[in-house]
């Protein structure tokens, strides 16, 4: 479903890159058998007893909840959010989003939006002691029980953590609250599809069954040698080894903005360990092109563009006719924006080619759930593949703990003395 294009010809002979993909080839397996690898297979591997009971807790939250706010950071909200803003926004209940951050500016702005209206908590942490959503957790479960009372507050509350431990499975357990399962071979910038994400994404009103069929069909598409995915991979390290340690992932629907963020968190922080990686960057066009775009086209020559281009034509909105030309578009009368938007894409890659800027393209069918599961699926595999041609473990995240350690010694965490 995922197509993938690159002409990295001034790098390397199609015969030389094509030995570097074969090679690259065994590392699906290797992805497979990693103890954090249940992604893998998870589009046909799913515990669907769990799914049909997100689905049938998705139906209750839009029954008894104008609102749904979702308190997780990292993995835990940044797929989810990627997979709603997405596809233009929840068309049932609304999703507010709390615990990605310490700003009490940020916290407040989501209690405001709540106003007096009804709603739920879904809270998302394996441990239920990560600062952030704890924090949070703790001032909307009160709001809850301000509003609602203990009993219905309990009711309201839907926690996605571990299935057998942890502080937050703990008090779920005790105080009632319906619990869905944080996987533990699937790390949290992998989860999206897993209850972590699909909750939240379910309550919007999207599809998700259409979602899990699009990274089925694309996990079969990839399964046996990584496909495109493989060539993704070698194509961004060969990159790297000719000092192209940035990549831009480019597109130009503004509704992709929280996709990138979803990106970002996926490949810096499954590369960017040993001091190696190629650095995550992101721009939504044409808007940045007004602020990027000269970096972009005439800036250090350390960077290339991973475009993100969705092939179905979108109809709706044309250029309105005029009698007065006063703004100069009367070459544009008639024409539909979906056209436009699509030649300025063609126009920046083209631009950014001959500026010596590498351009690699990902393109997706439709913008709509199953070319999104699809999408998902196809950087995952990307990713992990990307990750062990580099020489790192694409699975794990040493470094995420040290602002970790050093805040608990100024906080005065107990057992985190200086």
């Amino acid at each position: 479903m995922i197509d993938f294009k690159a002409d990295l010809a001034k790098l390397i002979s199609v015969e030389d890159f094509q030995r570097r993909v074969d090679e690259a080839k065994p590392f699906v397996a290797r992805a497979q058998q990693d103890d954090f690898g249940g992604w893998v297979d998870l589009p046909i591997n799913y515990d669907k007893d769990e799914f049909a009971r997100i689905k049938k807790a998705a139906e209750r939250i839009q029954s008894d909840s104008d609102y749904l706010v979702c308190i997780g950071i990292g993995g835990s909200y940044l797929g989810h959010r990627a997979v709603i803003e997405a596809l233009g926004g929840a068309k049932k209940t609304k999703i507010l989003y709390a615990g990605n951050s310490l700003s009490p500016r940020e916290l407040q702005k989501v209690q405001r939006e709540l106003g007096d209206k009804d709603f739920s908590v879904n809270v998302i942490s394996k441990s239920g002691t990560t600062t952030e959503p704890a924090v949070a957790f703790r001032i909307f479960k009160q709001m809850l029980i301000d509003k609602y009372g203990e009993a219905e507050a309990a009711r309201r509350i839907y926690a996605t953590t571990d299935a057998n431990k942890g502080a937050l499975h703990d008090e779920a357990v005790a105080k009632g609250y319906e619990s869905f399962v944080v996987p533990d071979n699937i790390g949290g910038r992998y989860s999206v599809l897993t209850a972590v994400g699909l909750l939240a994404i379910a309550a919007a009103g999207v599809d998700i069954d259409a979602l899990m069929d699009g990274a089925e069909e694309e996990r079969a598409a990839l399964i046996s040698d990584g496909g495109l995915a493989t060539e993704y991979a070698v194509a961004r390290n060969i990159l790297l080894e000719s000092d192209y340690n940035i990549e831009i992932l480019a597109n130009f629907e503004p509704q992709f903005m929280y996709f990138n963020e979803w990106w970002k968190q996926l490949f810096g922080e499954s590369e960017g360990k040993d001091h190696k990686g190629i650095f995550p960057a992101s721009v939504i066009d044409s808007t940045d092109l007004h602020s990027m775009g000269q970096y972009i086209q005439e800036g250090r020559r350390n960077l290339f563009e991973t475009f993100v281009e969705v092939k179905e034509e979108y109809d709706g909105v044309t250029v309105p006719e005029l009698a007065e030309n006063l703004d100069g578009l009367k070459y544009l009368e008639g024409k539909e924006m979906d056209y436009v938007n699509k030649t300025a894409n063609a126009a920046t890659r083209e631009a950014h080619t001959a500026g010596g800027v590498p351009v690699l393209e990902v393109l997706m069918p439709k913008l709509d759930e199953r070319s999104l599961g699809a999408l998902i699926y196809f950087f995952e595999m990307s990713c992990a593949l990307s990750g062990f041609c580099l020489g790192v473990n694409p699975f794990n995240q040493p470094g995420v703990e040290a602002y970790k350690t050093r805040m608990f010694e100024l906080l005065g965490k107990p057992g985190y003395e200086k």
